[in-house]
Order: C-alpha cells, then structure tokens, then sequence
C-alpha cells in the first residue's frame, strides 16, 4: 500500500469522525526497514518516523537529517534508562515512559540540558505480564507523580493485546487520558489505525502498511 492511500484513509476516518482533517499524525515506523525504503518515504515529503531502538535510531537518522529538513523522530519501543540521554538527543517525541525510575531520570536530564522532548506515558491496558507499560489502576498517580516534575507530558501510548479487540483498549486510553487532562493519543497501527481514529487517536504509527513487510536485522 503506498503512502498516500494510508494518508487517504487517515483523511477519511477524520471525517467519518467527525474530525478536523489534518488532526491525526501518521508516524511512519522505520524500525528494521532498509535505509532505500526509508529514503524513498523522505522523498515523498514524509518526515514524521518512528524507530523502536536507540541504537537503531543513531545509526540510521543523523546522517538522514544531513540530507532532509524538518524530520520529526519519534522513540515508540521501550528504552532502557541508560539510554535515556541519547534518546533525548535524537528523537523529538518519547512514546514509551513506562515507570518511575525512567520518570526521575528525564527530570535530572532536562534540568541538564535545559530540554526534554515531548513525552507519552506507555499504559499497559492489557495488563500484560511481558508488555511495559504502567498499569491502568496506577495510571491517575503516574502521570500526577510525572507532571509535578514538570516533564511534557502530552498524552498516553497503548499497544493492545493482540488477541483482543482494539478499540477495547483505545476506549480505556481515551478515558484515562481524558480524565488527566491528556490530549494526545497515541494508539493504532497497520491494521486497526481507522479504528484508533475514531476513538480520539492524535498519533497513529503505521509500518508495514506503508514499507512493507520487515526485514531481519
């Protein structure tokens, strides 16, 4: 699928919202896909990208940032304390605050650097045993605990179960969010991102739909 028809069905599920059109950021997951791949979605006029690892990230986007303005990188995977700083220096967006420690490192480092990138609290809606994420029943103090340090948090992540119904899920999200006086919304994938639309979703990321199928590392 290329990516103007997924940006076509972006647009679409906007409107069958009743949405404003344009209000739904496309993140164009570039984990594991081949730097041509990536290039060739540059060259389209795309600069919105998520990667999963840090050291993925510093590989593969400084030397894409040389070549092409105004790339907007976004961390969605899980990140290791220890790899805080670098994430802070490469990536504009964090999808992925899990956990306290992690919540206490990013104050130290912004009162550091002066900066902190925009930041998601990852919910574990699914309670999933292997799955990061904060709890939902610990959700409210979480996110109470992270705002009175002051770090920008703009809203939650999800990443559903895989085998149960998404919008279950996006629903939960939406409520906590919308409770917290969140307004961002990162939720949706390839195959449910119409359905994360029309529950609230400000930030969906798309990957094989729009690279197709990954590649091993």
């Amino acid at each position: 699928m290329s990516l103007d028809e997924i940006k076509s069905r972006i647009t679409a599920a906007e409107q069958a919202a009743g949405r404003v059109v344009g209000s739904v950021r496309l993140i164009a997951v570039s984990k594991v896909q081949p730097d041509e791949r990536v290039e060739a979605v540059l060259k389209q006029g795309h600069r919105c990208f998520g990667e999963n690892r840090v050291q993925e990230a510093a590989g593969k986007w400084p030397a894409f940032r040389e070549r092409f303005d105004g790339i907007d990188l976004h961390l969605i995977g899980p990140l290791q304390t220890n790899k805080a700083r670098q994430a802070m220096d490469l990536c504009n967006v964090i999808h992925s605050l899990d956990r306290p420690k992690l919540a206490n490192t990013f104050a130290r480092l912004a009162q550091e650097r002066g900066a902190c990138p925009d930041l998601f609290i990852q919910v574990n809606t699914g309670e999933e045993p292997q799955k990061a994420g904060i709890l939902p029943a610990g959700a409210d103090r979480f996110i109470a605990n992270c705002l009175d340090m002051d770090l920008p948090v703009q809203g939650l992540m999800c990443i559903p179960p895989a085998n149960e119904e998404p919008s279950l899920h996006f629903a939960l999200l939406a409520k906590i969010a919308t409770r917290n006086g969140l307004t961002g919304l990162s939720m949706g994938m390839s195959a449910d991102f119409e359905s994360a639309i029309a529950l609230g979703a400000t930030h969906i990321r798309v990957g094989s739909a729009i690279f197709g199928a990954r590649v091993a590392p």
